[in-house]
């Protein structure tokens, strides 16, 4: 499941319109603070919809082979990066797997190995 973000994001001409019709030299800053919060903000909320898929891969991980959040985290980082793949795309491919996507080749090769891996060593 994806988290919608809460906030609406101001086309850039407006932002630059903004910006062009600053009323005076002391109020100048004002503008570009409010595009340079924006655009925080929305990093936050991709930051937050990321984090909440990770969470979720955690748990699929935790389901696959029994194991606690920390190894299922160590798992998932592992297997991004023999993938060369960010943690969050990592994540956002096994959790896409719950609405019938195929999880993609090197992914499910690194998983797989992962999990024996923990499998084999027994660790938890």
């Amino acid at each position: 499941m994806r988290y919608a973000l809460a906030h609406q994001v101001t086309p850039l001409h407006a932002e630059q319109r903004l910006l062009r019709t600053a009323p005076s030299a002391g109020d100048a800053a004002l503008p570009a603070e409010v595009v340079e919060l924006r655009a925080r903000n929305e990093q936050l909320g991709r930051a937050l919809a990321s984090r909440a898929e990770i969470d979720q891969a955690r748990g699929m991980v935790m389901a696959l082979a029994p194991c606690s959040s920390d190894r299922a985290w160590d798992l998932l980082v592992d297997v991004s990066q023999h993938c060369n793949i960010k943690l969050r795309d990592v994540a956002a491919a096994l959790v896409a797997t719950t609405e019938d996507q195929t999880l993609p080749q090197p992914i499910r090769r690194e998983l797989r190995q992962a999990l024996r891996h923990l499998q084999v060593t027994g660790r938890r």
